[in-house]
């Protein structure tokens, strides 16, 4: 049987680590990469593993790949505090890792919950997400945020979704558009990407047709409504944060002239 490893990168996550790590239990290795959390987010890894690091958040890749970097396993399973993996996700994944079939990872459908809600519709489902992968195939890029883990080689799919309880509430998603739309506009800055109310406004509507009416989101009732509502939302402001910090750069650059 080939050894797994799996790896989590965490801050202030006491509310869901537990439940997260208990699914994962059964792993041959967990490491859990803590940005100096205030919480008891430390003691509840703890409990778990003695893999348990801490270091300074300079981005999501960053922090995923030093993770990465600590696992000794052949297989590499990645995965957030909120996430968690079924009896049936682990019966499958011991299955395909202790197989030799020349693949290099694997992407794993997700199973998305909003509000308690399962949401079947608005682009959140199948949600593949490339999780599972061997170690030495695999690498993070340094975005800052919506970072991806690259593979050298074949990848399949497997059957059985990772389950994810994301934004519990309204202020929990407004909490987490609030510090991913200022690492994404640091993010574009770096491309030299501009922004705009004007753009934004315009990529938010299309945000909301794509989820609502392409991506049948109208069929997750109230649920798919709210979702479309605050993506759009969420995207306006990615872009007037943008805007933003090229206004404060400019004025920096006007002052010290």
């Amino acid at each position: 049987m080939s050894k797994l490893s799996v790896i989590l990168i965490v801050y202030n996550e006491e509310k869901k680590l537990n439940a997260c790590l208990q699914s994962v239990r059964w792993a041959d290795e967990i490491i859990v990469v803590d940005s100096f959390s205030t919480d008891k987010t430390l003691s509840i890894a703890k409990r778990y593993t003695d893999r348990v690091f801490q270091r300074p958040f300079k981005g999501y890749g960053d922090q995923k790949a030093f993770a990465l970097a600590q696992a000794t396993g052949r297989w590499v399973l990645s995965l957030d505090a909120d996430e968690r993996v079924s009896p049936a996700l682990k019966k499958e994944i011991l299955d395909k890792i202790g197989q030799d079939e020349g693949i290099a990872g694997f992407y794993l459908p997700r199973q998305n919950y909003f509000c308690g809600h399962l949401i079947k519709h608005s682009g959140w489902y199948p949600d593949y997400q490339l999780r599972l992968f061997k170690r030495e195939k695999a690498s993070f890029d340094s975005r800052l945020v919506h970072e991806k883990v690259v593979v050298e080689g074949r990848v399949g799919h497997l059957k059985y979704p990772l389950i994810h309880y994301t934004y519990d509430s309204l202020d929990d998603f407004l909490n987490k558009m609030q510090r991913y739309s200022e690492l994404w506009a640091k993010e574009q800055i770096k491309k030299e990407k501009k922004g705009g109310i004007l753009k934004g406004f315009g990529h938010g509507i299309w945000t909301f047709l794509k989820m609502y009416f392409l991506r049948a989101g109208f069929l997750d009732g109230r649920y798919g409504l709210l979702l479309a509502s605050l993506y759009a939302t969420y995207t306006l402001i990615k872009y007037a944060k943008l805007e933003e910090i090229e206004l404060d750069s400019e004025a920096i650059t006007s002052n010290s002239v």
